[in-house]
């Protein structure tokens, strides 16, 4: 049984460094990533572009070193840069779901790949805080864009359930703040 389940583990390689990224996060953080994957997979039909979802390696730069990470969402177009099991090319749109293993390393080291390999749009999602951050490159730099806290209950005055959030490079595909979290409870 022992050996099945190592099959499974998934880990990233940062700077020669292996993160285990065992065991698998809260079931949240999973709801959250099928939701926003079945969106862009839906608006990407008839596109070139794929979307992935926690099973593509991210070769950030292949050139230098066999490094990868493993990111929540991403979306590749190019195809070219797709070989077996990872994709080095640069991705058109990554998000990153939070959980308590990865937090600090989604919001630091990983952030700073994504800004460095040029990928010009970058989330954090927090399942638990049911929240979202939208970073646009922007001169080489990420720049905090939009920051959403959701707030469903209609009858408090700052309510943001409908707010409607596009993707940048694809502003045909639109999501509300209440289906990226739908099945996430507080």
């Amino acid at each position: 049984m022992a050996l099945a389940r190592d099959r499974y583990r998934k880990d990233e390689k940062i700077d020669g460094v292996i993160y285990d990224m065992s065991p698998s996060p809260d079931f949240r953080h999973g709801v959250v990533d099928g939701n926003i994957y079945t969106i862009i997979k839906n608006g990407l039909k008839d596109s070139l572009c794929l979307v992935f979802m926690e099973n593509l390696d991210y070769r950030y730069h292949p050139e230098e070193n066999d490094d990868y990470v493993v990111p929540d969402i991403m979306v590749a177009c190019d195809r070219k840069y797709l070989k077996g099991g990872s994709y080095s090319g640069v991705p058109a749109f990554i998000a990153e779901t939070l959980s308590p293993s990865t937090a600090l390393r989604d919001r630091t080291v990983k952030k700073e790949i994504y800004e460095k390999a040029g990928v010009s749009e970058y989330w954090i999602l927090s399942p638990q805080g049911r929240s979202v951050e939208i970073y646009h490159l922007e001169n080489g730099r990420y720049v905090l864009r939009y920051s959403h806290i959701l707030q469903d209950d209609p009858d408090e005055d700052d309510y943001n359930a409908q707010t409607v959030i596009a993707l940048r490079r694809f502003p045909h595909i639109e999501m509300r703040l209440c289906e990226i979290f739908e099945g996430v409870d507080q």
